[in-house]
């Protein structure tokens, strides 16, 4: 039964209802009439007596039953609207025969009862109604003349009245399929933009970056979870202006609708996190903005691991290749050095052995980075570590005394890999004698309580020029030197271990000389989370300056 109605089945029975209303409505005035007559009720004939009065309740009885069934009797559709076109048809025709047939005008009642039917019935049932109509009123009319009630010429008019059926029918029919089949394909694209709304929505809560949808002036209506744990935002529950989240973010945003400012800003957010926002306006009637949010440091950290894992493929291809060339090169030279021809050839064995050195150092420098070695920190005396490991680069490098200075204000634990502490210290202070005066006190290693709770620091300075604003920002990039003799893996291979252990390296703002600062931890000795260790780890750390207590 549903099938050919399919969407509009619903739609069909809520016009069904308003159909019996009117014929309700057209019933109380016909009591109306009979109750109140006037002059026109009385030219039309329409006089009370019995047999009007008769009529008039059977009318509004059925349209009473038509309603009631059609409101909570939902079954046999095509069965209750033919019955009560047929209650019209008879009704409407018996009310015409008493106030003289075609010409009282009364016939306008079965073209409205018609239209209505049509718009809601089915095709053939539609035709079935409009000639039951004609045949009524032909009949009806036909009656009236044999009576000598009628005049002949008006069955003329009535055929007229009969055309008029079937024109009404078949227009508002087509008119009924119409909006049908576009009541249908409103409803079909209404459920397909609600869920492509719910997909996007989907899609914008798992997506990476965080999403923001402000109004034209700034309010906040909708986030996603990526973008709250960036902006530090609860669930948003009224709405808030973009300037009271981040006013640095809101001024951005105006400068941008004044076309004054860039489509991407820079901007710190939650936990000291390197964002950067980017606008983009829509179509919108309301005029909203978009405002997409990428963390900086996850870029930087996925172009990192993307870099190094094209570097892991290729080291693990050559080093072999590389390795086995310079061993023979090394021998080779160690033999003719056993061969005393002068001061020319001890010159240019030291320049070959030099360079077989510092090519074995790269090799070893590369491999390093793909080993991914997992720590197992302890807890160390950083005070004692510190001690020996000095004392072991001071002989290893043929350093003199008070070179390299350690200075201790806080004797206190450090959790942190034994190895890995060892790597760390020896490439920072390595890298600050290479750039130091090398004279007394030329590089220091201080040991201090951290600036925040749970922080132990270690500061290794040194008295060298520093490090030029210019690139500042690249020193920890892998490959990244300024001297001639170095790998550029240095400093990063020391941040990655520091990471590794839930510490953090940085290089701290300093009027002189470079100052790096490995803030390790002293309040647990487990292992951070994988994910976002860094970010964690450091947060603080990168946006503020953490500076030694004064020693001689």
């Amino acid at each position: 039964m549903t099938d050919w109605l399919s969407s509009t089945w619903e739609a069909n029975w809520r016009s069904f209802q308003y159909f019996n209303l009117y014929r309700l409505v057209l019933a109380a005035l016909f009591f109306l009439a009979l109750l109140f007559p006037t002059e026109w009720t009385a030219r039309l004939n329409l006089l009370p007596s019995w047999p009007m009065f008769a009529l008039t309740a059977a009318y509004t009885a059925a349209a009473v039953g038509g309603l009631v069934l059609a409101t909570h009797w939902q079954r046999h559709f095509d069965s209750q609207l033919s019955a009560q076109v047929m209650v019209d048809i008879v009704v409407v025709c018996s009310l015409m025969l008493q106030a003289g047939g075609v010409g009282s005008g009364l016939s306008v009642l079965l073209i409205v009862s018609l239209a209505a039917a049509s718009l809601v019935g089915r095709g053939r049932l539609v035709l079935f109604y409009a000639a039951t109509a004609t045949v009524a009123v032909l009949s009806m009319q036909t009656y009236g003349i044999i009576a000598d009630r009628f005049e002949y010429s008006t069955i003329v008019q009535a055929g007229l009245i009969s055309a008029g059926f079937f024109a009404t029918a078949i227009l508002a029919r087509l008119l009924g399929q119409r909006v049908m089949v576009n009541e249908d394909l409103a409803r079909r694209r209404g459920i397909a933009l609600a869920n492509q709304i719910l997909i996007s929505l989907r899609v914008i809560e798992r997506m990476q970056d965080g999403v923001l949808i402000l109004s034209k002036d700034g309010v906040l209506n909708r986030s996603n979870p990526v973008a709250q744990g960036m902006l530090g935002l609860p669930p948003i529950d009224a709405p808030i202006t973009l300037a009271s989240v981040s006013p640095g973010l809101g001024d951005a945003l105006a400068a941008w609708q004044r076309r004054e400012g860039q489509d991407a800003h820079a901007f710190v957010g939650a936990e000291g996190r390197a964002l950067r926002a980017r606008f983009e306006g829509t179509s919108s009637s309301d005029g909203e903005v978009l405002v997409f949010l990428e963390d900086v440091g996850r870029i930087r950290e996925q172009a990192q691991q993307l870099k190094l894992a094209s570097l892991g493929r290729l080291t693990a291809s050559i080093a072999h290749e590389i390795r086995n060339p310079l061993s023979a090169i090394g021998h080779a030279g160690e033999l003719l050095r056993e061969e005393r021809r002068g001061e020319m050839q001890d010159r240019l064995l030291r320049i070959l052995n030099d360079n077989v050195i510092r090519l074995d150092r790269i090799v070893k420098d590369i491999l390093e980075l793909g080993r991914q070695s997992r720590a197992e920190p302890e807890w160390l005396a950083a005070d004692e570590f510190c001690s020996a490991f000095l004392e072991q680069f001071a002989s290893s490098e043929g350093l003199a005394e008070g070179v390299v200075r350690l200075v201790v204000h806080d004797a206190v634990p450090i959790c942190f890999d034994r190895s890995h502490l060892h790597q760390v210290l020896w490439n920072l202070v390595s890298n600050a004698l290479r750039h130091s005066s090398g004279g007394q006190g030329a590089v220091r290693v201080v040991l201090q309580n951290g600036a925040s709770d749970g922080r132990v620091e270690l500061h290794v300075i040194d008295d060298g020029p520093g490090v030029p604003d210019t690139v500042r920002e690249q020193i920890f990039e892998p490959f990244f030197t300024t001297h001639t003799k170095g790998t550029g893996l240095g400093l990063f291979i020391a941040r990655e271990l520091c990471a590794t252990n839930g510490a953090c390296l940085e290089l701290a703002p300093s009027i002189s000389g470079a100052h790096f600062i490995v803030a390790g931890r002293n309040d647990t000795c487990q292992l951070p989370e994988p994910n976002g260790a860094r970010a964690a780890n450091c947060a603080g750390y990168s946006s503020s300056t953490t500076s030694p207590t004064s020693a001689n």
